[in-house]
């Protein structure tokens, strides 16, 4: 089908969505504020059912619209929903760690700033130059410090805000050397010319200019950026503190949009280095590193945990490892990132409805049990069975059991890794998921062995009805019959970075 709407409308209806909201919060009378977040959502709803009435055939030097760019576009419209969604339960929390004069006051910006961090991860998932990737990433992060700390009267959401600013700032750092470092080795920052360029570069005996060195140096640069993004092992030592102090829609937004944002960029950034002989098995090598760190660190960290949304956090360092052994059973000879890219796409598909469910019901029951830890889901199958009932399927779906969205993308990783031998990954995935087992299903014996805290029944809006409701659905129906999202991650042949127009 011919394409209707050229694709980068998507982004500049998201920002003009941003421009509007901010205009209107500070022109409006000071009260409540929610209507802001219906607002966004319904437009950000639009925008979602628009992008299927675009096709990947346009683009440019900087920026691709090709059908891989579309679905993480789409990832990062459905988190953005959600998150708007979990702000409009969190305002009664909000409002207490914020100044401001009355009911909604000083909340406007919280529910503007995801619409803006959403529009940066949707040119990132576009972005095929190093210039538009910095742009993008510094779009979303920056919106990002300011939603960590939002809750400026609570120490713990400050402290958090200081750690991503200071941690961001690093890798920011590193990312930007790593750019300088590609630029000067083969003049290039368009990742098309650059894999164009590398063949050029590295002379029949494995060197460059010498020494290939140079070119691994500055990949290693890129993959520390990268890794902080991911929140992949040993680059995670913000994720912890910084998920438990953000306010907890922030938290999912950075659990479940960043990470797949990051990994479009990751997918895109090593194409052209690991389609190389010369660099394929080192880089490949190195991922493997990182694939294993992130699993044990993640699985293991996470057994001790009372805190469900640090739990959460634990999970996601672990979740990542889970992502980057697709990336380490590539075959550097012949690397299939067509492959790598359906296997990605589709877990992070599935993580993004178990993760917004897990962190949409922790949102209700904190802001009425005044508290985040899993002894606040004590009883919650008296207080709530339709909480219960979403959570455990939330959580039956992160530990991998079968039926549900969760179990397909741990087989689709795991099969990856069986094909292409890689059984030491393999071996700690099992030991990982084992570990899984135990830390989700502590919240599910506490909802259903455990006697309630509190007897008051826990209130839950329509539109979270709806919203836990549809994902539910999606995570069982997804497990059952995964070949829509499948049909729908449509990888080019050539490498997705090959617009050069």
């Amino acid at each position: 089908m011919p394409h209707i709407f050229a694709p980068l409308t998507l982004e500049i209806i998201v920002l003009i969505l941003g421009v509007f909201l901010l205009l209107a919060e500070s022109l409006a009378k000071s009260g409540d504020r929610s209507w802001m977040g219906r607002w966004g959502v319904a437009v950000l709803a639009i925008v979602f059912g628009w992008s299927f009435f675009t096709t990947g055939d346009s683009g440019s030097v900087f920026y691709s619209a090709d059908s891989t760019a579309l679905f993480f576009k789409r990832i990062a419209l459905l988190s953005t929903i959600g998150i708007l969604v979990m702000a409009l339960e969190f305002q009664t929390v909000l409002q207490r760690f914020i100044p401001g004069d009355g009911k909604g006051s000083g909340t406007g910006e919280f529910f503007a700033l995801p619409v803006f961090t959403c529009a940066g991860l949707m040119f990132m998932a576009s972005a095929i130059d190093f210039l538009l990737i910095f742009v993008a990433l510094e779009l979303s992060t920056i919106s990002f410090y300011i939603l960590v700390a939002y809750m400026r009267r609570q120490n713990a959401s400050l402290e958090a805000g200081v750690k991503y600013l200071i941690l961001g700032a690093l890798g920011t750092g590193f990312l930007v050397y790593g750019i300088t470092w590609v630029f000067g080795l083969t003049g290039e920052t368009q990742l098309a010319r650059i894999a164009q360029a590398l063949p050029l570069q590295l002379a029949p005996g494995g060197r460059l200019h010498g020494s290939e060195t140079a070119i691994l140096f500055a990949v290693g640069l890129l993959l520390v950026a990268l890794g902080f993004k991911v929140a992949a092992a040993p680059f995670q030592l913000w994720v912890p503190d910084v998920y438990q102090g953000a306010p907890t829609p922030v938290t999912a937004f950075l659990s479940v949009g960043s990470k797949a944002a990051g990994f479009i960029v990751l997918l895109r950034v090593l194409e052209p280095f690991v389609s190389q002989p010369v660099l394929g098995p080192k880089l490949v090598g190195i991922l493997n590193v990182l694939a294993i760190l992130s699993l044990a660190y993640g699985s293991l960290a996470a057994l001790p945990q009372d805190n469900l949304k640090r739990l959460l956090a634990y999970s996601s360092i672990g979740h990542a490892g889970y992502l980057l052994v697709s990336l380490a059973s590539l075959n550097p000879a012949a690397p299939d990132f067509a492959g790598a890219t359906r296997t990605i796409g589709f877990y992070l598909v599935g993580y993004l409805l178990m993760t917004l469910l897990a962190f949409l019901v922790l949102t209700i029951v904190s802001s009425q049990s005044r508290g985040d830890d899993i002894a606040h889901f004590n009883g919650l199958s008296k207080r709530s069975p339709f909480l219960a009932f979403a959570m455990v399927v939330a959580m039956a779906s992160l530990a991998g059991i079968p039926l549900t969205v969760g179990f397909y993308g741990k087989f689709m990783v795991f099969s990856a890794a069986v094909a292409a031998q890689k059984f030491l990954l393999v071996g700690i995935g099992i030991v990982s998921v084992a570990a899984g087992f135990y830390f989700y299903f502590r919240v599910i014996a506490a909802m259903f062995w455990r006697e309630p805290g509190e007897q008051s029944p826990v209130v839950v809006s329509g539109l979270s009805k709806l919203a836990v409701a549809t994902l539910v659905a999606g995570i069982l129906l997804l497990g059952i019959f995964p070949g829509p999202v499948l049909n729908s991650i449509k990888v080019r042949n050539e490498p997705a970075t090959a617009s050069l127009r």
